[in-house]
């Protein structure tokens, strides 16, 4: 029951991507500096694993571009197409940052089983220089970490946060290349490869958690269970609410949705019953962080966990019904307004009438006796009460 038409559905948060173009480019301006220094140096310096760390790191400019684009367009607007908006996009970017996570710690375990099992060749000693540029590196990746994984948490953003395990692994790849260096400067050139199998499974699993985490935001799965349990506190508190049930979650670019159906007295006007649905919307909106959306349905307080009786007729046959039953009684043309209420097994009937319709209470009460008589064989009809105005 959102009063928000699907289309103007507004899940753009103009900080959160201000902040995160920010990182971003501060990370593609880093990150090319970084990767010319490395291979320059590495060249001169003799050092093939600062050559190899300066190739990893332009690398990053592509992934960074990935996260640009993701940026860029899951900040638009939803439209007819994407009622629910774009961030889904940033979700999949997510998923692929992991992924390519998982082929950094493979690669990085394939080179140190190479080199600890096949390669004959001992390492040729580096200059001291690419020792402190891989010091400088390592320095800068971690900085970027911190830098991202600050926003990252601030404003919610998975894919931040992808990106931030992305230069806290280029800082493992950094820290690795320091110990191959170092270790060929003192004779312990194996430790780079024994350091860079530890390593690959620590990436490994950042990446395998943040793809997982991706994964399961696409196939929709709901919030945590203590989540689902504060949304409940929340509808249960609001005036009117009898119960909830089929509450539905889902998560979407760090914000979440949700759809519950409500329970209230079956008696209550649509106004009201819509009333409670929106106090409930708006609570969860204000009071549940991640929470910026939500689909109110309001049930009489005897729809359970199952739908209404689909036999049940809707108002037109009901009334073409009525109107049989009542042909007989005269003051059936007086009826000014027909209210029904729907339970499980069968329709109860107000009918209202002026006050005009009869003279004195016996009257009134005959009356109402042979309205509900009239009706008594219809399985469809429960109870029919008559109200004089």
């Amino acid at each position: 029951m959102s009063n928000n038409p699907a289309g103007a559905l507004d899940t753009t948060d103009p900080a959160r991507y201000r902040a995160s173009r920010r990182v971003t480019w501060t990370s593609v301006g880093l990150n090319l500096v970084l990767s010319l220094a490395q291979i320059v140096v590495g060249v001169t310096g003799h050092s093939q694993a600062l050559v190899a760390d300066g190739v990893h790191t332009l690398s990053d400019l592509i992934t960074d571009g990935m996260v640009l684009f993701a940026i860029k367009h899951s900040a638009k607007d939803a439209d007819e197409e994407h009622p629910y908006g774009h961030g889904r996009i940033e979700t999949a970017v997510t998923l692929a940052l992991g992924i390519m996570l998982g082929a950094v710690a493979v690669g990085i375990a394939w080179r140190a089983l190479d080199r600890l099992l096949l390669d004959p060749h001992p390492f040729t000693v580096p200059s001291q220089a690419t020792l402190w540029i891989a010091v400088l590196t390592l320095a800068i990746k971690e900085g970027l970490y911190r830098y991202t994984a600050r926003t990252a948490t601030r404003y919610g953003s998975a894919m931040l946060r992808a990106n931030a395990w992305h230069h806290r692994s280029d800082a493992i790849s950094s820290l690795i290349v320091i110990v191959g260096i170092g270790g060929a400067l003192y004779g312990f050139s194996y430790l780079d490869a024994a350091a860079a199998l530890v390593v690959s499974v620590l990436v490994a699993k950042v990446g395998i958690e943040l793809g997982w985490q991706a994964l399961r935001e696409l196939i929709d799965t709901g919030l945590d269970p203590e989540d689902r349990e504060e949304i409940r506190r929340v509808i249960q508190n609001v005036s009117g609410v009898k119960a909830l049930h089929l509450l539905r979650t889902r998560r979407m670019a760090g914000q979440a949705f949700v759809d519950v159906h409500i329970m209230v007295d079956r008696n209550l006007s649509v106004s009201e019953g819509h009333q409670i649905g929106e106090v409930a919307r708006q609570r969860l909106i204000k009071q549940i962080a991640p929470v910026c959306d939500v689909m109110v349905h309001v049930d009489t307080e005897e729809d359970d966990d199952s739908d209404l009786e689909q036999r049940l007729p809707l108002r037109a046959e009901i009334e073409e019904r009525l109107r049989r039953y009542f042909a007989h009684i005269p003051q059936a043309q007086a009826v000014e307004q027909t209210l029904l209420h729907y339970g499980k097994e069968h329709v109860d009937v107000e009918l209202r009438l002026p006050l005009s319709a009869v003279t004195t209470t016996k009257e009134a009460q005959l009356l109402g006796r042979r309205f509900a008589q009239a009706a008594r064989a219809d399985r469809d009809i429960g109870k029919i009460d008559v109200y004089f105005h």
